[in-house]
């Protein structure tokens, strides 16, 4: 999940709508753990009893949204962004400024997919959605397809754990 650290209410309530789709179906919703998207996201997520994963630029778990369940805390600044891209298996950008937009960069390079709701960036590699559901649909429909490729292509894959969360083997 990426988005600016600022947003309206709409994109608020936008953001909180897929959060909660993603721990409704049992995923772990990885964000940057600040405010704006990531904050309203958390909010959906904790509001359908999911787990959250805050990848904060600075050095202190104080400063992760109050909805994070795991602040990482790394020091890095902006360079986090990578961090946030490799710990995911797809990402829905929401709206956005540059570093959105530099997370988006590093998706579409590594392969990991992309969905845009409500983005101005654009590319021939993401995918596009125009509400929550949609984002949703196609996020979890890109990591079947990741799933199914995995093997024969050495890629991450995704499946459930005991309690029923995803994870990852790169």
């Amino acid at each position: 999940m990426i988005g600016s650290a600022q947003c309206s209410r709409e994109i608020s309530q936008l953001a909180e709508q897929v959060g909660e789709g993603i721990a409704r179906r049992g995923a772990i919703l990885i964000c940057g753990g600040l405010g704006g998207v990531m904050e309203a996201a958390c909010k959906g997520a904790k509001r359908a009893g999911g787990m959250t994963v805050g990848i904060l630029p600075g050095t202190r778990p104080e400063d992760a949204n109050p909805y994070i369940d795991i602040p990482v805390t790394t020091g890095l600044g902006l360079a986090r962004n990578l961090l946030v891209v490799r710990s995911s298996q797809a990402l829905i950008a929401i709206e956005g400024r540059y570093g959105t937009l530099s997370e988006i960069a590093f998706a579409l390079q590594l392969g990991v997919p992309v969905i845009g709701l409500r983005t101005t960036y654009t590319d021939r590699q993401m995918r596009r959605a125009d509400d929550a559901e949609g984002a949703l649909h196609e996020a979890f429909a890109a990591l079947a397809e990741v799933h199914h490729e995995a093997p024969a292509r050495g890629r991450a894959t995704t499946g459930p754990t005991k309690k029923g969360r995803a994870y990852a083997d790169r």
